[in-house]
């Protein structure tokens, strides 16, 4: 029997950006696969923050898609990932990162304790509120952007990630 279990978990694959994500394979070396995520998996080398991202954790990841990071303005990833805004380049990415692994049941029973919304703490000391409105996440940072769950529970060896449309932006 625990075979059988074990096999429908092997098989029953998340895609993101073309490519399965594997429960087994931790958050970057199944990130690295994903074409919607590539200036994410450089930003997250550029920052150093790999060695972080493969360790068990366990974290809960909002992924920005390339078309998230394409929508700020002008110029802003290139700033980012020159060597000398490391230091705000971490704060951003680990902005996205909260500890623990929170799947959607936990997420929405977060909500719905929070009568209506949860403040997350995120690695990087600042907090998202999750909300749930017409049968979406939305997840809002300290600067009033909103960001849309795309993708959710895509389970990794050391958490779960959820792919979200827009950049989250710490104050």
């Amino acid at each position: 029997m625990a075979m059988l279990g074990t096999a429908a978990v092997a098989t029953a694959q998340v895609m993101v950006g073309g490519a399965p994500m594997y429960a087994a394979k931790d958050i970057v070396d199944n990130a690295v696969n994903s074409k919607d995520h590539t200036t994410l998996v450089a930003a997250v080398k550029a920052a150093g923050l790999v060695d972080t991202l493969k360790s068990p954790g366990p974290f809960t990841v909002f992924a920005p898609t390339n078309n998230a990071f394409a929508a700020l303005p002008a110029g802003t990833v290139d700033t980012l990932l020159k060597p000398e805004n490391k230091g705000t380049l971490t704060t951003v990415l680990t902005y996205h990162v909260v500890p623990g692994k929170l799947d959607a049941a936990a997420l929405m029973n977060m909500i719905k304790d929070g009568n209506g919304s949860a403040t997350l703490k995120t690695a990087a000391g600042g907090n998202l509120i999750a909300k749930s409105a017409g049968g979406k996440v939305m997840i809002t940072d300290e600067k009033g952007g909103t960001a849309t769950v795309t993708i959710a529970d895509v389970y990794q060896s050391n958490g779960v990630i959820y792919v979200v449309d827009k950049v989250l932006l710490p104050k």
